[in-house]
């Protein structure tokens, strides 16, 4: 809690902004407002990537009366609430949200299936049925282009002109799954929930956020089968 005040304190400067005097606009008159302006785009900014749905006039509110000295939670009720919210609420209307998205792809393209664990995809080419990765020890070697729900690339084995060699067991759940539905040769589109991709604490070197549904183009150029190795 205390990072939080420390990252509210600089909103005293904008209870100018956020009175009902102001009449709801910010006037850059001089070097205050006009600090106090970025402050609040700062604060903005970051709302939106914790929650788009954030009510700003209840930001304000809860301002006005700090400064006022009538907020209406003390600090240990607003700290509790917020982890709480945080933990447990916001990951919830994420998987709301998601569960829908992937229902309605599954349900305007019928060339998508759906897996128990909501790996929502399609088989572009089935590949060799002989060589399927099944065993958790299976070696693969594929290829693939991932990215957000909003088309937004992350990474792509093909720009870099690399292969990705791992043994299934290493990969993501939802790419685990993907890949045992298609062989050597095989290739998959599938959309993958946050439960079976990265989850509740995404991947900050990717950039990858919290809770985020992926979108793989997965091409699977080899397979090393665990069972053949042992018969060598």
């Amino acid at each position: 809690m205390k990072k939080l005040l420390f990252v509210l304190c600089p909103t005293l400067l904008l209870v100018g902004s956020c009175s009902k005097k102001s009449g709801g606009g910010v006037k850059l008159k001089n070097d205050l407002d006009s600090v106090a302006y970025v402050i609040g785009m700062n604060i903005g900014l970051n709302l939106l990537r914790m929650d788009s749905t954030i009510h700003v006039d209840a930001v304000c509110e809860g301002i006005r009366e700090v400064v006022a000295g009538t907020p209406k939670m003390s600090l240990d009720e607003a700290e509790t609430y917020f982890l709480s919210y945080m933990n447990y609420a916001l990951p919830e209307k994420a998987r709301a949200y998601e569960e829908q998205f992937l229902a309605d792809i599954a349900k305007s393209n019928r060339s998508y299936a759906r897996t128990s664990s909501g790996v929502t995809y399609t088989v572009d080419d089935v590949g060799d049925q002989n060589l399927i990765p099944t065993s958790d020890r299976d070696s693969v070697s594929l290829r693939w282009v991932i990215r957000t729900s909003s088309g937004e690339e992350i990474t792509s084995s093909y720009e870099r002109g690399d292969t990705v060699h791992s043994m299934l067991r290493d990969l993501r759940e939802g790419v685990q799954e993907s890949l045992r539905l298609i062989g050597r040769g095989g290739r998959i589109k599938a959309w993958i929930p946050s439960s079976a991709a990265y989850g509740s604490a995404g991947d900050p070197t990717l950039k990858i956020a919290p809770n985020t549904t992926l979108y793989y183009e997965i091409e699977l150029v080899d397979v090393d089968k665990f069972s053949a190795r042992r018969l060598r």
